[in-house]
């Protein structure tokens, strides 16, 4: 018994024993690993072929589409009002000379018609005193040949008697136009925006009715800066036969996009003090398409839209993507000739915009210049473009101490 428990504890050991020895045996006789140098490929890159051309400026910038005729309709004349036309409503749409108020029109009546009177009396009193002038001048004729004073010939009568026609036929003409702004006319074709008087209320003079805006033209306010200004052809002042620089308009409606084309026709002459940009005014015709599907889908007023202003023509620059140039104004070209290396050019950029850069100088037609953007990239540095052949880098190599490193680390899991 005591023979056999010393069995069972002693042939673990042994067996544990035997597998260190034939573990040592299998790694030292294992092949030592190959010294060398590895090889890398040199990176893969893309690039644009560059090629000057004439380039066509847009500027960008944005504004609120108002009105260009904002007006408050006053009443005229006083008294209760009798009649509103159904557009005479909030967003109501009317025409130019369209009736939208009727004020009560007897007392303008009456006033007419007594001016209409005295008009009359006043046309009798200046035939009277003609017809007595004569008379007059043939009784001194008969009487005496001198000459005859104008007191006789009763001129002075007949004078105030013509000043009298005038001052009736002024009164007249004052009766007849306070019986016409008894109706309150749309002095142009526009919406309403808002009212402030309704049916049956009494009014009076220079009582405002409503406020209107015009939907013949709409206009848009663009800020822009001095540089925006270099490349826009704008005249100091514009006359007004002459267009501007085009511009078109654009909103996301219900998601999705629309246009409206108009022009600018003028600047508002001076520089904001605050922000330091100009105003220049573009002008959208029939913006509510009143005169026909002028437009794919109306301008309303209050909407905010972006605009692109087209500015000039410049030839002989190069476009190229905004990160294809850093900061401090230098790009990658990659040579021509095998192996292909890296080149740091510095160029002269004419204009940025969100996505891209404009070059002028610095560059040469034909010439790569490396799109993609490497961590570090430095002069000289190998790289390859798609199309070249497979080349190893020598500049990647890996060195001996890296490798011995690699080896304790797999001996030391063994």
């Amino acid at each position: 018994m005591v023979m056999a428990a010393k069995k069972r504890i002693f042939l673990p050991i042994i067996i544990l024993l035997v597998a260190v020895i034939i573990a040592v045996i299998l790694f030292s006789m294992r092949p030592a690993p190959q010294r060398g140098t590895p090889e890398r490929l040199a990176v893969l890159v893309e690039y644009q072929m560059v090629q000057p051309q004439a380039q066509q400026f847009m500027v960008d910038s944005q504004g609120t589409a108002r009105p260009k005729y904002d007006s408050s309709l006053v009443s005229e004349v006083s008294g209760q009002v009798v009649h509103v036309s159904d557009r005479f409503v909030d967003g109501g749409f009317f025409q130019a000379g369209e009736v939208l108020l009727q004020i009560d029109p007897s007392d303008y009546e009456v006033a007419r018609e007594e001016a209409l009177a005295n008009l009359a009396r006043a046309q009798a009193g200046v035939a009277e005193e003609r017809a007595l002038g004569r008379v007059a001048e043939s009784e001194w004729r008969s009487i005496e040949a001198g000459e005859i004073p104008a007191l006789g010939l009763r001129q002075p009568q007949l004078a105030s008697a013509l000043a009298e026609l005038q001052s009736s036929e002024a009164r007249l003409s004052m009766a007849e136009r306070n019986l016409e702004r008894t109706r309150i006319r749309a002095p142009f074709d526009g919406v309403l925006r808002s009212r402030q008087v309704t049916l049956g209320q009494y009014v009076t003079t220079n009582t405002v009715v409503a406020n209107l805006l015009s939907t013949n033209v709409a206009e848009v306010r663009l800020p822009l800066t001095d540089f925006d200004l270099a490349f826009i052809d704008l005249p100091d002042n514009v006359e007004d036969d002459e267009v501007g620089p085009g511009v078109t308009l654009h909103a996301q409606i219900s998601g999705r996009e629309y246009q409206w084309s108009g022009s600018i026709v003028r600047t508002e002459g001076v520089l904001d003090a605050g922000s330091q940009v100009t105003h220049a005014v573009v002008e959208i015709q029939d913006p509510y398409n009143r005169r026909g599907p002028t437009h794919e889908r109306v301008l309303n007023f209050g909407r905010f839209v972006q605009a692109r202003v087209q500015g000039v023509s410049v030839d002989g620059l190069i476009e190229l993507p905004r990160f294809a140039v850093n900061s401090r104004g230098y790009a990658w070209v990659i040579t021509d000739d095998s192996p292909r290396l890296l080149e740091r050019r510095e160029v002269t950029v004419e204009r940025r915009d969100r996505q891209s850069v404009y070059i002028s100088s610095g560059l040469a037609a034909g010439e790569r210049v490396m799109l993609t953007q490497l961590d570090n990239p430095i002069a000289g540095q190998r790289v390859r473009i798609e199309g070249d052949a497979t080349e190893a880098s020598e500049d990647a190599s890996v060195d001996d101490s890296a490798v011995e490193a690699d080896e304790d680390s797999q001996a030391g899991r063994s």
